[in-house]
């Protein structure tokens, strides 16, 4: 199972841990993404709270860049560097370095704006309205996934009066 973390626009996934805080985490997102605030501290992580509980299995270990992890039951926490605490794991944030995760995870700032969600950033056409009024006689337009005007040459998918036509 994958949750996603986005920053700021930028959107990374993060492979999560099979246990009862990841489970009820993942039943939390699925009602809908979770925004918190953290904040840096140590000069090695993010976190703050999540402003819910999750139940615990915690163990001491050593954190490394990359991972996520539960502290005291309700605050997570994202690492861009090593500690050892007794943490409940999570997940682990896929194929960023050390310097590109210290980027992500704007280290060293304060009143970081992070989203938790089930789904990675969206991308092409999810809705499409007709604002148009169209005029007797005349066609209405047609778009590709892309948004753009589809020509009337174009071969392929398009967005047609709000529904998907093979051409």
């Amino acid at each position: 199972m994958k949750m996603y973390i986005t920053i700021a626009g930028q959107t990374q996934s993060v492979v999560l841990a099979n246990n009862a805080a990841t489970q009820e985490l993942v039943t939390r997102l699925h009602n809908g993404a979770v925004t918190v605030t953290l904040n840096s501290s140590g000069g090695f992580e993010i976190w703050g709270p999540l402003g819910f509980s999750l139940p615990t299995s915690n163990q001491q270990m050593m954190a490394q860049p990359g991972d996520v992890v539960l502290y005291n039951g309700s605050n997570i926490c994202l690492f861009y560097g090593s500690n050892s605490w007794s943490y409940t794991r999570l997940g682990k944030i896929e194929g960023l370095s050390e310097s590109q995760l210290r980027t992500f995870l704007k280290a060293g700032e304060s009143n970081i704006t992070v989203t938790l969600s089930l789904t990675s950033a969206a991308t092409g056409i999810s809705d499409v309205s007709n604002n148009r009024q169209n005029t007797a006689g005349s066609e209405s337009l047609a778009y590709m996934l892309s948004g753009a005007p589809a020509p009337a040459s174009y071969k392929g998918i398009v967005i047609k009066d709000g529904k998907k036509i093979v051409r």
